[in-house]
């Protein structure tokens, strides 16, 4: 009988295995496109629930009838605009700060002393982009601002006019998205410390007979060479990792006079926008999420269409 043999284990494409460094993660907004001025918003995980929808999908096997799918509550504070950047072939040539930046971002940021110019002064550039900071001092969750860049849609004319007309304005997770779009999540897993190998890449337990251990590799590599190979699957960090989650779509969008949304667990009441996602989010309740306009949407998960009914 020839020896059983299995493709490794874990994926190289996620390395090197470690706690991220920051809770938002960069995104290439030069890939994503939208139908909107601003490409992302900042919002954060109130937890998960069950949803009555009306099934209005065409040829679904449950359409017209209601039926209950898994959802993700999120809160979305309104955003601000703390400065613009001007790009000319992919580096910064100017900054305009915005004016009365809101205290909090000194806990943040180190905010200049001098006023900077006007966005008319700036000449030459071939993109901009904006630095948002979240209100999320409006919220029950905390009281430091995040801070991140967010892309622009359009050609120079439109997003120059867009930053000049939101600029020291609110903006509201409604400009941006609206119910039954395709939006993709970028944030942090939930933290789990140490692992060991077979919860951290998926290794099968050994037999039970097997020496020095059922929940480890049966080697760590050869004699030669002798040293232990990066490949190897070992213990180590698991969770705090960035990750996406694709084509999430949107079952509805709403103020929060209007949700009742109040005493979820390990999150509290609801007292700004809140966004409700089709299926599960990374991270816990209170994680920063970055949404963002799809990055490749598909059909098959656009073309569904719920006409949201309650939360249980």
């Amino acid at each position: 009988m020839s020896a059983p043999k299995s493709p490794r284990k874990g994926s190289l494409q996620f390395w090197p295995r470690k706690r991220a460094d920051k809770l938002l993660p960069s995104v290439n907004w030069d890939v994503i496109n939208s139908g909107k001025n601003l490409k992302g918003f900042i919002c954060y995980k109130a937890g998960m629930a069950s949803a009555y929808v009306k099934d209005n999908t065409e040829h679904s096997m449950t359409k017209g009838k209601k039926i209950s799918i898994p959802v993700t509550i999120m809160e979305c504070p309104p955003l601000k605009i703390l400065s613009v950047r001007f790009y000319k072939n992919g580096n910064v040539i100017d900054e305009i700060l915005a004016e009365n930046p809101d205290k909090e971002l000194k806990r943040v940021i180190k905010l200049p002393k001098k006023k900077s110019g006007k966005l008319e002064d700036v000449k030459g550039y071939d993109d901009i982009r904006v630095i948002v900071y979240s209100l999320v001092k409006k919220t029950n969750i905390k009281k430091s601002p995040d801070v991140i860049e967010i892309g622009l849609a359009g050609n120079l004319e439109e997003k120059f006019n867009y930053v000049k007309d939101r600029l020291n304005k609110e903006i509201s997770v409604s400009e941006i998205f609206e119910r039954g779009q395709l939006v993709d999540a970028r944030g942090l897993t939930k933290g789990k410390g140490l692992s060991g190998p077979v919860k951290r890449f998926g290794l099968t337990l050994k037999q039970h007979k097997s020496e020095k251990g059922r929940r480890r590799p049966g080697s760590l590599g050869p004699w030669h060479p002798a040293r232990v190979v990066f490949r190897v699957p070992m213990a180590g960090q698991m969770g705090m990792f960035t990750r996406a989650v694709y084509n999430n779509k949107i079952i509805s969008i709403g103020k929060p006079e209007d949700s009742g949304l109040r005493g979820i667990t390990n999150f509290g009441d609801v007292k700004t926008d809140y966004m409700v996602v089709r299926g599960s989010i990374q991270g816990p309740q209170k994680r920063q999420i970055l949404l963002t306009y799809p990055l490749r949407g598909t059909i098959r998960q656009a073309k569904k269409n719920f006409e949201f009914m309650e939360l249980r």
